[in-house]
């Protein structure tokens, strides 16, 4: 199974609460974090709620 690079492109400050812990539960807290996730129906629901803070690679 493939996984995916995810990395966090801009700040949380000012998000909405739920976006923030969305990236809290990947793992992202700074600008700059990265984490690798698998690639699941869990994770690109992540993705899609907030990808535009993330930068997204496959492995």
């Amino acid at each position: 199974m493939a996984n995916l690079k995810i990395k966090l492109a801009k700040s949380l400050y000012g998000r909405l609460d739920k976006h923030v812990a969305t990236a809290n539960s990947l793992g992202l807290r700074k600008i700059g974090d990265e984490t690798v996730q698998p690639d699941n129906e869990q994770t690109r629901g992540k993705i899609a709620q907030i990808g535009y803070l993330l930068k997204v690679t496959e492995e």
